[in-house]
């Protein structure tokens, strides 16, 4: 109903159950699984009708990089609203052994319907941008073997290190199954361990117990603050996180000095990077003195 109210200077038009029709976002980022390769794009009406309304759904070919058939299929080609009900949604299934590991691949998607129910007031509200990315399950062993650390602690500190970066090997733990342990991590002689969270596959997270010794602190400082030795655990301020499908962890390293058990001093936050590597590629940097 569209109800106009007019004075002697100015008019005024107001909007009573208008129906507009469109995609709730105009960028949808999905995360496919192995085990659930299935996501949803949602749809949003302004009103709800005491009826249900089909409508269709078509692939726009600019603007996509994903194929489909061959990175994703649309379940269906419509979606309805049901009576009653302002939302539905588009179900999409990411194809996921076609996905890469790095790979970031969308498509659009537009709304088929009358052109009155498109909302002029948002441009392009028939249309979204779809976007995926491949989740790759978690396993612990993605996470042993050599890797290489590129830190911007060693870049501060060296100590005996030549490089902010060096090979290091890691191992499971013996006892703890989500946990590995980093040998000689950032001064020989000194291991660290990372702990794995990977219950919920888009927020993989690390963490590390406190206290955990990095090195003596005349190696590195040049002088004794505390007890003489450099502790870390993972810093409070940044999210540290792993990725299965490449094989990395981002650490964000909290390093302070405790004297006979009280703090004296936080020497900072400082991010970190573990990648690994083949067994080949760790000889072959080990043979280029890396």
């Amino acid at each position: 109903m569209l109800l106009a109210l007019y004075s002697c200077k100015e008019q005024y038009t107001t909007y009573s159950d208008a129906e507009y029709v469109m995609f709730a976002d105009s960028l949808s980022t999905n995360m496919v699984e192995k085990s659930n390769s299935r996501f949803t794009v949602p749809i949003a009406s302004t009103v709800a009708r005491d009826y249900d309304r089909t409508f269709g759904v078509e692939v726009v070919d600019a603007g996509s990089n994903a194929v489909e058939g061959k990175h994703y299929r649309i379940i269906s080609n419509t979606v309805t609203i049901p009576a009653g009900k302002t939302a539905a949604n588009v179900e999409v299934e990411g194809i996921y052994d076609k996905i890469g590991a790095t790979d970031s691949l969308g498509f659009r998607l537009r709304l088929v319907m009358n052109s009155a129910l498109k909302w002029d007031l948002y441009k392009n509200s028939d249309m979204t941008k779809v976007v995926m990315y491949k989740s790759c399950p978690y396993d612990r062993n993605n996470f042993t073997g050599y890797a290489v650390l590129s830190s911007l602690f060693l870049r501060d500190y060296p100590g005996e290190n030549t490089s902010y970066q060096k090979v290091v090997y890691t191992e499971a733990h013996p006892t703890e199954p989500n946990m590995v342990v980093i040998r000689d991590a950032f001064f020989n002689g000194y291991d660290i361990t990372l702990s794995f969270d990977g219950s919920n596959a888009a927020e993989p997270r690390v963490t590390m117990d406190s206290d955990q010794v990095l090195s003596d602190e005349a190696s590195v400082f040049g002088q004794i603050l505390g007890d003489n030795h450099i502790l870390c655990d993972d810093s409070p301020l940044y999210v540290s996180y792993f990725n299965s499908c490449q094989r990395f962890v981002v650490l964000w390293l909290h390093v302070y000095v405790e004297k006979l058990g009280e703090p004296i001093g936080t020497v900072g936050h400082f991010y970190n990077i573990l990648e690994w590597i083949s067994d080949e590629e760790a000889e072959r940097l080990k043979r280029e003195g890396f």
